[in-house]
Formats: C-alpha cells, structure tokens, sequence
C-alpha cells in the first residue's frame, strides 16, 4: 500500500494556540483593524472590530483575505501587526512527545497552515517538530492565479495535489477548523479532526456570544477520525488508509 501524504495543520492541532497566542492574534489585529476601519482620525469601536474580524475569518478562512479584497490592506503589513510577541517561546504549549509520534507515522508530512512563514517557523522550531516535515506551506505561499487562497480554498487544494502527483485519496489532513476538514473531503482528501483545543477557542467563544460552547462530540460527516489529540493518530491508521 503506498505511504500517506499527511498534511498537518499547526495552531490548536500541534500546540495549544489557544492558551496565549491566539488572544494576543486577536488584540494585535483587533487594534491593527481598529486603525483601518476607523474614520475622521478615530479607531472603530471594538463591537465593530470584532464583528469584522469574526466575519471575515468566517468567509475566507482567514481575517486577513477579507482585509486584502475589501480594505486594501497589504498581507505583509497585516501579517506582522498581527503577529507580534514579546515572547513567544513563554506563550507556546503543547503535548510531550510529538517528535515520537510524528517519527511513528508513516508516510510523508506537509505543514499546511493559514498562519504566516516566520511566526510557524518559529513556533516549529522552538518544539522540534521541524525536521520531520518534507516541506513548510504558510499562507503566503497560498497563492492561485496569483491570488491568495488560504484554507479552506478547494482551488488552493487541489493545486497542492497536482504539485504532489498524489490522488487525494492519498493524503490525510489533520485540522482543528472544520470549514478547512469539509472542503478537503470534498475533494477526497481523509480527514481528522482535532478537537482538544477548541473549547478553549476565543474566537469560538465570541462566535457562541456568551452561550455555552457546544460540546465537540459529534462527528460530521465529512470527518473521517475524531480525536483529542494528534497523539491518538497511531490508533486510527487502518481507518484512515483503507
């Protein structure tokens, strides 16, 4: 049987994201977006600011896409106000033992993530897991017809495929975001859904507006392995290959 492709998604699939990065993401682009949709000299208000960017992470899969088409922000302008920490090495979390795990998975690994090249590379680095990926995909090298097309793009997908010479069946995505999960498996890409990060989520918990968060335990339909942590993938192989 030939080896998978295995395309990892790096924030709340391999580290913890949510714990202290994603908030300051948040407040870094909440004041960075606060300065492009204000008027007369003042920044929006921060009901609007939200709205804005909880939108356009929505429809695009990335706050960023919505700010290049309708504000005519420059991605790398946005890129670094966004991802700017005093210290990150202090603000990541992950599980132990990922190294192994990736070590124990057979097959080919891709990153595949809609943040940007300097923040992933970083944060691959400072846990080590950098050494076991074939090749490192951030958003700015998510470009189709020279337009950028981060996840969930099916165009973005299936342009990855092609460059792979791999059939989808093939190629297993690892992911937090279901948005991302569905358009893959509707091209035929395997699918697992990490789950351990999201209650936890700031941007899912402002999506609730102050509802509980639902619970994660159903698995759609265009989910093929539902898990907690990557550390459980050793266990859903034979699902996931056959």
């Amino acid at each position: 049987m030939p080896q998978p492709i295995w395309l990892f998604d790096l924030d709340n699939t391999l580290h913890n994201a949510s714990h202290a990065i994603f908030p300051a993401i948040n407040a870094n682009m909440n004041a960075y977006l606060a300065r492009v949709l204000g008027s007369d000299g003042k920044p929006a208000d921060t009901e609007r600011v939200n709205a804005v960017r909880l939108d356009y992470w929505k429809r695009y899969g990335a706050t960023l896409l919505g700010m290049v088409l309708h504000h005519d922000v420059r991605m790398d302008d946005f890129l670094h106000e966004a991802h700017r920490f005093d210290d990150l090495p202090a603000m990541i979390r992950a599980e132990r033992g990922l190294g192994r795990l990736l070590e124990r998975l057979p097959g080919r690994k891709i990153l595949l993530t809609n943040a940007p090249l300097r923040y992933s590379r970083d944060v691959m680095r400072h846990l080590g897991l950098h050494k076991h990926f074939a090749q490192h995909i951030s958003i700015e090298g998510m470009h189709v017809h020279r337009r950028l097309r981060p996840k969930p793009s099916k165009a973005m997908l299936r342009k990855l495929l092609a460059k792979e010479g791999v059939p989808a069946g093939r190629c297993i995505l690892v992911e937090d975001t279901t948005d991302n999960l569905k358009a893959a498996r509707a091209l035929g890409v395997r699918t697992v859904w990490v789950t351990g990060y999201l209650a936890s989520s700031p941007n899912l918990k402002l999506l609730a507006g102050g509802r509980p968060l639902r619970r994660f335990t159903k698995r759609p339909t265009y989910v093929d392995v539902k898990v907690q942590s990557v550390r459980q993938l050793p266990d859903y192989l034979a699902r996931l290959r056959r």
